[in-house]
């Protein structure tokens, strides 16, 4: 796909609302919920004022707000769990498993992998993604959902480990380079859930072959799972601060995915009911 010289991402792409409008026969401006068509109507003023971007912008910023409340209360009862032995009793047996598994070079193989979702392979992933996604569909969009979505994972990593401060495993179980950071939440977990979840979510859009879809969603699952399980292989973290990882990126994406579904709402001049929807094309 070729960008005309006189085409700027900036303007939008003028196919944008009508190709990610549908995830099937899904409108995604439909709101069958009060609360739901309220937020979108809030959207619609907003947007009136400030356009469906800078609308998108502010959502996510509240959003991201929100997002930091429920990590604080996350790790309090993250806190009591623990204190109580509920799920954290599967830490310890896990690890002593990780461990049995491991040789010299699935050490070295699964370092290498646990990399890519680490602080310098999920931005070069994400930026990537980014580049091709907004230059191919000419709009900003693309941009903002990725920078928001990579923004507040790594805002919700650094306020866990500061909340909590939770040990890692002893250096003695754990497979060298070491990390010495906290060890709530796992930050290759998060971070790695979130970014992929919003480029599988922004692929999705475009994909009108449910195969195709259910492929995309299942690779960036797989992605997600791996890179998580290889942080209690190698004694990075413990199981539930990547299963916690996943909780919360879990929160913050749908929280970023709710805000493009007001941002579409916007464009398209308001929410429709349920009972008004069409089927998609």
């Amino acid at each position: 796909m070729t960008m005309d010289p006189n085409d700027s991402p900036v303007s939008g792409d003028p196919g944008e609302l009508k190709d990610d409008r549908f995830v099937g026969g899904q409108d995604l401006t439909e709101w069958s919920t009060r609360p739901g068509r309220s937020l979108a109507h809030l959207t619609q003023r907003l947007a009136s004022r400030l356009g469906p971007h800078g609308a998108l912008i502010l959502i996510l910023a509240a959003g991201a707000i929100l997002a930091m409340i429920l990590t604080a209360i996350f790790a309090q009862i993250y806190d009591a769990v623990t204190e109580a032995d509920g799920v954290a009793g599967l830490d310890h047996p896990l690890l002593d498993t990780a461990k049995g598994l491991r040789s010299p070079i699935l050490n070295s193989a699964i370092t290498a992998y646990t990399n890519v979702g680490g602080t310098v392979g999920m931005p070069i992933l994400a930026i990537l993604a980014l580049a091709v996604l907004t230059i191919r569909r000419r709009s900003w969009t693309p941009a903002i959902l990725i920078v928001s979505a990579a923004a507040g994972s790594l805002l919700m990593t650094v306020a866990g480990k500061q909340l909590f401060g939770r040990a890692r495993p002893a250096l003695a179980d754990a497979v060298p380079p070491y990390d010495y950071s906290a060890s709530f939440p796992s930050g290759h977990s998060l971070n790695s859930f979130v970014i992929a979840g919003i480029v599988a979510y922004l692929i999705v859009l475009r994909q009108n072959n449910p195969r195709r879809r259910t492929l995309t969603v299942t690779v960036a699952a797989l992605f997600t799972v791996t890179i998580g399980l290889s942080r209690v292989y190698l004694g990075h973290h413990w199981f539930t601060d990547v299963l916690a990882a996943w909780i919360l990126g879990a929160a913050w994406l749908t929280l970023v995915i709710t805000a493009h579904r007001l941002y579409l709402t916007a464009r398209a001049g308001g929410p429709r009911p349920a009972a008004q929807a069409t089927a998609g094309p």
